[in-house]
């Protein structure tokens, strides 16, 4: 048994997890098991949003490893099934290598795609629209608002910009076709279209994963996911705010 491979393959398997949004527990609940499976007697792992550190005890030779999160996104089919392989290592009898493999194809897979995600996100603004109260008109220019918003997000993404600024611009985009709606006689109530629009944007996932981790006793990384979520609210209040403000004072009133 080579404790460097068994290693490398759980904090493998816990940064795919970590990278594609899962919770911090989970995260050192699959290493666990991978290194267990394989036969470590003592395997360790601690995991925050940012950084994983795992150590392995056997015969009396213990070794470990850090690992860096540089990106995270949401794709919780990955995150099952990792923790699915875990669970069925013993039980199918895998070999690391095989693991491995199946690691790595897990990460290669690729989510659905831009055309999908943007179609998708649309109705969700429109269907958010509905759900406050507002009227047809308002879910249509939402849906609209949702299809530009989401589009920009991604190609934010693929050019590397930092989630915090491409909220800010993303919720500004959205204020300005909102108020643009308006004054086009397209939609009804700007508060209902900027809010179903700008719900693509609040950051559920992470304030769900906070409150998870605090209550499992993850304070660090519950408190961390709890700053990220902040900060991105802090860039959806900011973005409309100053379109909002610019507006008003420019042009004295909606």
């Amino acid at each position: 048994m080579n404790i460097d491979d068994i290693l490398h393959l759980s904090t493998y398997a816990g940064k795919i997890m970590l990278e594609n949004g899962a919770e911090a527990y989970r995260v050192e609940e699959t290493m666990n098991k991978i290194s267990e499976a394989f036969g470590i007697e003592k395997p360790d792992s601690y995991a925050t949003p940012t950084a994983i550190i795992s150590s392995a005890s056997h015969k009396g030779e213990t070794k470990s490893v850090v690992v860096r999160i540089l990106k995270r996104s949401v794709n919780l089919e990955k995150i099952h099934r990792v923790n699915d392989l875990a669970r069925n290592i013993k039980t199918n009898n895998y070999t690391v290598e095989e693991v491995k493999e199946k690691l790595k194809e897990i990460n290669s897979e690729s989510r659905y795609s831009n055309k999908i995600t943007i179609l998708f996100s649309a109705i969700g603004a429109l269907s958010f629209t509905f759900l406050f109260g507002g009227s047809f008109k308002d879910a249509i220019a939402a849906f609209f608002i949702g299809l530009i918003v989401k589009f920009f997000d991604i190609e934010a993404d693929k050019i590397g910009l930092n989630s915090f600024f491409s909220t800010i611009i993303c919720s500004a985009i959205s204020a300005f076709l909102a108020i643009l709606s308006i004054k086009l006689n397209i939609a009804v109530d700007i508060d209902k279209v900027i809010i179903g629009s700008i719900m693509l944007l609040v950051p559920g996932l992470a304030i769900t994963n906070a409150i998870r981790d605090t209550i499992a006793g993850d304070l660090i990384s519950g408190i961390a996911r709890a700053v990220e979520a902040f900060l991105i609210a802090v860039g959806v209040a900011a973005g409309t705010g100053v379109v909002l403000s610019f507006w008003i004072n420019t042009f004295g009133g909606l």
